[in-house]
């Protein structure tokens, strides 16, 4: 066990609320396992995870250091961040007026992987999540051991809660519901795509 300054069990339960907390990953997760299906609502899943750990690492390896140190870096994935959101609640939006038949199962799930890894890797707010992690957990000075030993803690139970997410959203009575009220669902849903964008554009770097 990584010798930490903060109890593990709150360590991390704290990063299980955090990871299950309403936001772009799980509003995306949700949606997709309610009108995709559990596979693609897996896949996409995988794809957020695949991004959260990208950010783990870069972090264990100083690139947020750097990033926060060259405020036009942090810039520029901030926007791109708003942006991608924006056109995910434009989207949600333009299903919710258009209406119709609910998604099919059959859509590419690889589609649905890199969707999941843009969401997080133009997500900002991962990015400062796990270099804060980093920066409260690990005494002065701890080797790169301990930062991976973390790291792989944090990423399980990133996936535990990401991939729990994709099943519970896809089971039948849950899905039902969401044919029958498509429409609300995807109004919802784009209203609060465009809010996380929104808060996004808000963010700043402290300096």
């Amino acid at each position: 066990m990584p010798d930490v300054l903060i109890p593990l069990p709150v360590l991390l339960g704290g990063w299980m609320l955090a990871a299950g907390s309403p936001g772009p990953a799980t509003l995306a997760i949700s949606g997709t396992a309610m009108g995709y299906g559990r596979a693609t609502g897996t896949a996409l899943a995988l794809g957020i995870v695949a991004g959260s750990a990208s950010w783990g690492i870069a972090a264990g390896l100083g690139f947020s250091a750097v990033m926060m140190s060259n405020a036009w870096l942090f810039e520029a994935l901030r926007h791109a961040g708003a942006a991608y959101l924006l056109y995910l609640a434009l989207k949600s939006l333009r299903t919710a007026w258009a209406g119709g038949p609910a998604a099919q199962a059959a859509a590419p799930r690889g589609r649905f992987f890199v969707k999941g890894l843009l969401i997080h890797l133009t997500n900002p707010k991962a990015m400062l999540a796990w270099g804060s992690i980093y920066a409260i957990a690990l005494p002065p000075g701890a080797g790169l051991l301990a930062v991976w030993q973390v790291f792989a803690m944090l990423a399980g139970v990133s996936a535990v809660m990401f991939l729990g997410y994709a099943w519970l959203f896809s089971v039948g009575a849950i899905s039902k519901a969401y044919a029958r009220a498509r429409r609300w669902f995807e109004l919802a849903f784009g209203l609060l795509f465009g809010a996380a964008s929104l808060r996004i554009l808000t963010l700043r770097l402290e300096t």
